[in-house]
């Protein structure tokens, strides 16, 4: 079988793009938080002025509403001219027919991303900005899909060789349930943050995303396979952050009595912690959905005729296998 060599700077600017993606990804975070999405009436104009003209640092401190809002187009813009830099590169590097087209899909969602946006604005519609929030994880995700998919490790398929024997029936359904629960989790924390409702349901959901998350990364790490605990280690750090994270933002907009500590709506650490709950959550389902690419990946390997290779690989050398079970299988 045929594996396409890894092209460095294709990967190298998919993570640059997935870097710039969180800056209207944090702002966008920031203006729901804020209550912000209508500081400005008109779009795609900004109070009747050129969007790339409007005088925005003036607004730092004269209307932080405006600057947040005004900052979060002006990011969106600047994604849109970055994901047309990765189409044009990987229309240029990369052979494989379903990468361009994800790259083109990308560039396809970033742009209708911005006019959902901009129909938030013109309709005045809270329900179009949870859709719009919601959307703009699974474009953050896609684009770190598709920087995993042109790195060395993903295309290398012989490095992997055999190790999808390491991938069991059960670690396959935990890989692909847990990103679906966890994204429902963020519609359910999304409807919280615009609309005010399903609070509780948001608490439960929590329970469940955290106990799925926690048997994925335990039966991840079983797997000895090096490849899959990264994911694994990743994913249980980005699920602590988001836990505490989750607690704060609890606390500052509840209070917690126990301490005498008083919520005050709209107060700087109430803000903080609302808008990078928001932001983890993103990470969370882009790391388990990193974690499922690779067993799905795996499995795919081993069931297109891969070979065990003698001297296994991982990036940095040997792959790293269980030691023999009692029953003699080596996993």
């Amino acid at each position: 079988m045929l594996i396409s060599i890894p092209d460095r700077w294709l990967h190298r600017y998919a993570v640059l793009t997935a870097t710039v993606a969180l800056l209207p990804i944090g702002m966008g975070a920031l203006v729901t938080s804020l209550d912000a999405g209508m500081a400005f009436m008109d779009w795609p104009t900004s109070d009747g002025q050129n969007m790339f003209l409007y005088p925005w640092l003036r607004d730092f401190h004269a209307n932080r509403e405006k600057f947040v809002e005004h900052g979060h187009r002006l990011a969106g813009s600047l994604i849109g001219l970055i994901s047309i830099g990765l189409v044009v590169l990987t229309l240029k590097r990369e052979s494989r027919t379903w990468v361009r087209g994800l790259a083109i899909g990308i560039l396809t969602a970033v742009v209708f991303q911005g006019l959902l946006g901009g129909f938030r604005v013109i309709a005045d519609a809270r329900v179009a900005a949870l859709v719009h929030g919601l959307f703009a994880s699974l474009i953050f995700v896609t684009i770190t899909v598709f920087a995993l998919v042109t790195g060395s490790k993903w295309m290398s398929g012989e490095r992997f060789a055999g190790s999808g024997n390491a991938v069991s029936s059960s670690l396959r359904f935990l890989a692909i349930a847990t990103p679906l629960v966890v994204f429902g989790q963020s519609l359910l924390g999304g409807l919280v943050r615009h609309l005010g409702f399903a609070l509780h349901e948001h608490l439960a959901g929590a329970i469940l995303a955290t106990v799925l998350t926690v048997a994925v990364i335990v039966v991840s790490c079983r797997s000895c396979v090096a490849w899959l605990r990264s994911a694994a280690i990743g994913l249980l750090f980005v699920l602590l952050v988001q836990l505490v994270l989750g607690a704060g933002a609890w606390v500052t907009r509840f209070g917690f009595p126990p301490t005498g500590y008083v919520a005050v709506q709209q107060a700087p650490e109430q803000i903080l912690f609302r808008t990078a709950h928001a932001v983890a959550a993103m990470f969370v389902l882009m790391m388990s959905i990193q974690l499922a690419a690779r067993v799905l990946r795996l499995s795919w390997l081993s069931g297109a005729g891969f070979q065990p290779a003698t001297g296994l690989t991982t990036g940095a050398g040997r792959l790293e296998t269980c030691p023999t079970l009692a029953g003699g299988a080596v996993r």
